[in-house]
């Protein structure tokens, strides 16, 4: 276990040219404690490993020594074909990863290359969604080669709320999440996450981007969504339910069962308590759950859907 540690560290410097001890502790999933260790048992072995102090510092790895990448495995290999390039969500991009595949094939040894040939067709991957329309990544391409060539990326962005605003920014990295590509930027106003398919012209333009020492892009991605996820949890509401819609409600957003138990709950429901963004998206969320929702706080929220409820009854006729 510690010789593949010890040479995953050795790919991950020589990928990356160096990294700091809390980066190489995430990626190998290990203390930084233990990191330290490694490295010395690297440096010991001869792997000309070096440590530099300050604000870019961390472990390097001495420019001219290259370590041969041993053959893919089975499993590595089954790992690697799963992750079809169909998953990208764009065509230019799947076409480009698709070749990579190929070449990967033609190079492996006849045993792995039909074992290889047997996943692909055998997994098949669509990147769409059953409701949602299709992301527009035609911006993509251009704004993946502003993060690869760290040059700034002039755009037209068209925002939530359908208003278009022009900026200019220091593209940081990208992210994909469920099919949903997101460019992280650094702006005037701060770090900011644009959603790649809202990108409606871009421009890579000659002036290099600034680029924050230490920055960790998947670092920040946990901290943005949790802040976000907050943000948008800020309405408590206190529910009976019937046990599908509450499991149906559990899915999707986050509960607490309410303790101790409800004495007034019919037999069956359960009492739970979760968060909405506001009161329009509970009322809509429970008006969609029909009879099998009760509100039992806010008394606001539980007099809202009552009046939404009478004024259904009222259209539509009571008998």
């Amino acid at each position: 276990m510690r010789a593949d540690r010890l040479l995953s560290a050795l790919l991950l410097l020589q990928a990356h040219g160096g990294l700091t001890a809390r980066q190489l502790a995430r990626r190998l999933e290990v203390s930084m404690r233990t990191v330290q260790r490694d490295m010395e048992a690297l440096s010991s072995a001869g792997v000309p490993v070096f440590a530099l102090r300050g604000a870019g510092g961390g472990w390097r790895l001495d420019e001219g020594w290259r370590t041969r990448v041993p053959g893919l495995d089975e499993a590595e290999l089954r790992a690697l074909l799963m992750a079809q390039p169909r998953v990208l969500g764009d065509a230019r991009l799947a076409k480009a990863a698709e070749a990579a595949l190929d070449k990967l094939m033609a190079a492996l040894p006849s045993s792995l290359r039909e074992q290889a040939a047997s996943i692909r067709r055998r997994l098949h991957v669509d990147p769409t969604g059953w409701y949602g329309t299709p992301e527009n990544l035609a911006m993509l391409p251009i704004v993946q080669e502003a993060v690869a060539r760290d040059r700034k990326l002039a755009m037209r962005y068209l925002r939530a709320g359908r208003e278009r605003v022009e900026r200019t920014v220091d593209p940081l990295g990208l992210v994909a999440k469920g099919g949903v590509w997101y460019l992280v930027a650094l702006t005037p106003a701060g770090f900011r996450t644009y959603r790649v398919s809202r990108i409606e012209e871009a421009t890579l333009l000659d002036q290099p981007c600034a680029r924050p020492a230490g920055f960790d892009l998947a670092a920040y991605w946990q901290s943005s969504t949790e802040e976000l996820r907050q943000r948008r949890s800020r309405y408590e509401v206190t529910l009976r339910l019937e046990p599908r819609a509450a499991a149906s409600l559990a899915t999707w957003r986050r509960t607490e069962p309410v303790e101790p138990a409800d004495p007034g709950a019919p037999a069956g429901w359960v009492t739970l308590r979760t968060w909405f963004e506001d009161e329009e998206q509970a009322r809509f969320i429970v008006l969609g759950c029909g009879p099998r929702a009760e509100v039992i706080e806010p008394d606001e929220l539980r007099a809202a859907v009552a009046a939404d409820l009478a004024a259904a009854v009222e259209r539509h006729g009571a008998g």
